[in-house]
């Protein structure tokens, strides 16, 4: 089952006993900034949980899957997650 955004909210009202519209603008408030701050090409460290981080990626060749031609990929950036220790204790049953 996939996490929605919906589940992440009714769960922060229940956890916060913050009414559900409260709790929506926190969990929106809290992915803005963590949009606003990776677009900036800064990382956002997470406690306990991970590090999203902003990668370059320069041009390079690839190959359309569907006609087989060869194509030149433009430079990017994409964000990655690396997962805290404690996460991957978690994950793995050890406290």
């Amino acid at each position: 089952m996939t996490l929605t955004k919906k589940a992440i909210v009714h769960s922060v009202a229940n956890h916060s006993d913050l009414p559900d519209a409260q709790a929506s603008k926190t969990v929106e408030a809290t992915l803005e900034i963590i949009k606003k701050t990776l677009e900036g090409g800064e990382d956002v460290l997470i406690s306990g949980f991970g590090k999203f981080c902003v990668k370059n990626k320069d041009k390079r060749k690839g190959r359309n899957p569907t006609t087989g031609n060869n194509i030149l990929l433009d430079a990017r950036r994409v964000v990655i997650f690396k997962c805290s220790s404690v996460l991957k204790g978690k994950l793995n049953g050890k406290t």
